[in-house]
């Protein structure tokens, strides 16, 4: 049996235009799961987390590091 992906913990915040915020969570694949599995596993986050792609590096020893983003909503008070 494959070991699961790498998952990150630290969560980096920045701000790439004025008023939005994002999220990056960093993901990394061993080579031996297949690209389906990788992408079943990608939609999942997606769909339920509210995450979307937005790198993806192979590196030369097959290993798959992806970044999700996902825009960080604040509340505005009104009063």
């Amino acid at each position: 049996m494959t070991r699961p992906p790498d998952h990150e913990t630290l969560r980096r915040r920045r701000a790439l235009s004025p008023g939005v915020e994002w999220e990056f969570d960093r993901v990394s694949f061993s080579r031996e799961f297949p690209r389906g599995v990788v992408t079943k596993l990608l939609v999942e986050r997606a769909e339920h987390g509210g995450w979307e792609l937005d790198r993806v590096r192979i590196g030369a020893d097959g290993v798959r590091r992806v970044i999700l983003r996902r825009r960080i909503i604040r509340a505005v008070r009104t009063a």
